[in-house]
């Protein structure tokens, strides 16, 4: 058996025999040599000259042996009984294969999603006829989903993104759902409010509005002008797990309860258990923007900037189960350092303009534009201004990762409790 490497993509085989042996792909040769360069992933050809001097019928090598023909016809039997053999490889898993310092091999994923953004200059028009075209927000609200080009559904792997709008005086009505859901507000005031499970919660511009899954909720505008907000969801990670269900309240609204606001911080109702895990509901804008702020001296991250986590306070975890909040100041001329992790995001551009680079593209982005993150993705970040401060506000699916113990980070772990991606070496 003579083996040479080839640039050329394929097994091509020859073979010296007595008897007339097939070449193509029925020959477990060419089988075996397929099966090594997919797992390999070399992603090279080979030749390979095969001389045989046992009989045809042994085996290894002879065409018209029965272990030739056994493994194809194995193959379709197991394919018609929904059997898969592991040998056969899994074309729905993309793996990218590399080899270590002692020939060792590590597998990763390659993230289905791409890098993607949609900008605000083309979206704003589209609300607006959004809003002309839709008279009522009866059948379903009024909402611009961002579709990856790269998936089938979703803005990323496990998370969409929108936006919404409501008219003045309109009312989107009360439903609950097993998807989790977060509102971070673009347009709104002090008569622009959403009712989470009886409490009103105003809409101020920049607030974050939760929306715990299977919590009762419905939007009202009181103003005299378009409500907009950023939605940020679960849906493909629910709908993956086939876990959701939906329900309509029958009323348009639901029944308010005393604000959480309207008690101490440090106290809570005994006897309601539906937001104990949940407080609070609204994180306002005013109090972010001041406390991110009084950081500005402070190094920050080299690859985030000044990065604060929005927090759940009763439980010291993140907002929601399986969504994470995130707001980042990115410092007049910040170049942050290339970085890569498990968990994939979208942003959105508060303020400010700046770019976002990847291994074969980058997008400049401004004010309100939104951007998607796929995991396991190289990016760095870029404040373009010298003079001002830029802010991201962004959701990710960290929370889910975290608690399978699967989130990693390269070239450093930056949050605590992760665990190394590969051994050292």
């Amino acid at each position: 058996l003579r083996f040479r490497v080839s640039e050329n993509p394929g097994i091509h085989l020859t073979v010296e025999s007595p008897e007339p042996v097939p070449t193509g792909p029925e020959n477990l040769v060419v089988r075996a040599g397929e099966l090594l360069d997919r797992r390999s992933g070399a992603g090279r050809g080979a030749h390979i000259h095969l001389t045989k001097v046992i009989p045809a019928g042994t085996g290894l090598g002879g065409g018209s042996s029965d272990a030739a023909a056994t493994l194809p016809e194995l193959e379709d039997q197991l394919s018609a009984y929904h059997l898969r053999g592991q040998w056969q490889g899994d074309p729905e898993r993309a793996l990218n294969v590399t080899k270590g310092a002692q020939n060792q091999i590590y597998a990763e994923p390659v993230a289905s999603a791409v890098p993607h953004i949609w900008q605000w200059a083309r979206m704003e028009p589209l609300l607006e006829k959004a809003l002309e075209a839709l008279e009522e927000s009866q059948t379903a609200r009024r909402t611009l989903v961002m579709s990856n080009p790269g998936l089938e559904r979703g803005t990323t792997q496990t998370l969409t993104a929108s936006i919404q709008t409501i008219r003045p005086g309109e009312i989107a009505w009360a439903h609950r759902h097993t998807i989790t859901a977060l509102r971070f507000v673009i347009q709104g005031g002090s008569d622009v409010f959403t009712v989470v499970d009886g409490q009103p919660l105003t809409m101020e511009p920049y607030d974050l509005i939760l929306t715990p899954g299977w919590q009762w909720h419905d939007h009202h505008n009181k103003s005299g002008k378009p409500a907009i907000w950023l939605d940020g969801l679960d849906v493909p990670l629910m709908h993956n797990l086939n876990q959701i269900f939906y329900e309509e309240l029958g009323a348009q609204v639901q029944n308010r309860k005393q604000a959480a606001s309207d008690l101490a911080p440090l106290l809570r109702k005994t006897w309601d258990t539906t937001s104990i895990a949940q407080a609070p509901l609204r994180y306002p804008w005013r109090d972010t923007l001041v406390q991110i702020q009084s950081l500005g001296d402070e190094p920050g991250s080299p690859y985030d900037g000044i990065a604060l986590e929005y927090i759940n306070p009763v439980t010291g975890g993140s907002t929601l189960p399986t969504i994470g909040c995130w707001i980042q100041m990115l410092p007049p001329g910040f170049q942050g350092q290339r970085h890569r992790h498990t968990s994939s995001a979208v942003y959105f551009v508060v303020g400010g303009q700046g770019r976002t680079e990847f291994d074969d593209q980058t997008f400049d982005w401004q004010k309100h534009d939104c951007l998607a993150l796929p995991n396991w993705t190289w990016h760095r970040h870029v404040n373009l201004s010298s003079s001002e401060p830029a802010y991201l506000f962004s959701i990710n699916d960290t929370p889910v990762l975290r608690g399978f113990g699967l989130y990693r980070e390269e070239p450093e772990n930056t949050l605590a409790d992760v665990t190394p991606y590969r051994q050292s070496g």
